[in-house]
């Protein structure tokens, strides 16, 4: 019954359409007509103009993770897995929220919040991926998909030595598997639209 509570509760927290909601209250804008129609901090940036509005999104978002976690860790203590499903379900719940049609953001902040203290060293292999690529591309959705791909390769790859840093920490490689895989998997998902849009401009340049 406890885990029913934490995979609904952790959707519910997840799916509150932050962007959508402070859009539509101080611009009267709906998000998923506006921009990329993402439902997240960087298009609501892009289309409020206010790096303050973005960031505000950005911060709500994330703490959605960092609550869900916290639930977890009152009902489950050190259960590895437990904590792992409520950070997959509050990015699902993010990118996929039951309030605004099944819409949502693209699950980065969620799961950096969520991460935070329960995988550290996610987070920062992420951010060192993404910054390099992004320095040498100039795009973000680049720096997130290779990011994501390369996180999830060499987390796994580096179980033994990444565990040490997990907190609570696992020796079980394949529940260990299945939490890297849902969440960087939900993440990738959701970069599939604009990896598309970055294979069709390659494709143009090489025939211009």
């Amino acid at each position: 019954m406890e885990t029913l509570f934490l995979i609904i509760s952790s959707y519910l927290l997840g799916s509150i359409p932050t962007a959508f909601i402070l859009m539509k209250l101080l611009r009267n804008i709906d998000i998923r007509k506006a921009g990329s129609g993402n439902v997240g901090g960087m298009n609501t940036y892009e289309v409020s103009g206010s790096k303050l509005l973005g960031f505000v999104v950005f911060l709500v978002d994330a703490l959605k993770g960092y609550f869900a976690v916290l639930l977890a860790r009152k009902l489950f203590h050190d259960n590895f897995l437990m904590i792992g499903l409520s950070v997959f379900f509050v990015v699902l719940g993010h990118c996929y929220s039951v309030w605004i049609s099944f819409k949502g953001g693209r699950g980065l902040a969620t799961a950096f919040g969520s991460t935070i203290t329960f995988i550290p060293g996610a987070f920062v292999i992420w951010a060192l991926i993404w910054f390099a690529v992004y320095v040498k591309s100039k795009d973000i959705h680049l720096g997130n998909i290779w990011a994501t791909i390369s996180t999830f390769i060499l987390l796994v790859i580096n179980f033994q030595f990444m565990k040490k840093f997990i907190y609570p920490s696992t020796q079980n490689f394949l529940e260990y598997f299945v939490i890297v895989f849902l969440v960087l998997g939900l993440i990738f998902i959701r970069h599939l639209e604009p990896l598309r849009e970055i294979l069709s401009k390659t494709r143009l340049k090489k025939e211009v």
